[in-house]
């Protein structure tokens, strides 16, 4: 099974190294729903939809002040632009050469 999924196990790789933790960790996703999960149990029955709602945001919003800030955060626009990366590290890629430059250039 793994020799088959391979490509898609390494996959963070194909993106800029300072990433890779942030990629590889479930940890602010999984501490932030279980603070919400575990203020919403405690008051089961005494709130209602909307309030309910209300209140999920606002522990969303003290979870968020406890994040890390993502490392690398100046290489999110590359990633974004759909630069290749191999290895952590920026592949530089010939642009492709149309007729028209082609022509341009004899």
């Amino acid at each position: 099974m793994l020799e088959k999924d391979r490509e898609l196990l390494l996959a963070f790789y194909d993106f800029p190294a300072e990433h890779w933790i942030h990629i590889r960790t479930t940890n602010p996703i999984e501490s932030s729903f279980a603070t919400i999960r575990h203020r919403t149990t405690r008051t089961k029955n005494c709130v209602s939809r909307n309030t309910l709602l209300g209140l999920v945001f606002q522990l969303a919003l003290t979870a968020e002040k406890s994040w890390r800030k993502i490392r690398g955060f100046k290489r999110l626009p590359d990633v974004i632009e759909g630069i290749r990366f191999q290895d952590g590290i920026a592949i530089k890629t010939e642009p492709e050469k149309t007729e028209e430059t082609q022509q341009m250039a004899a």
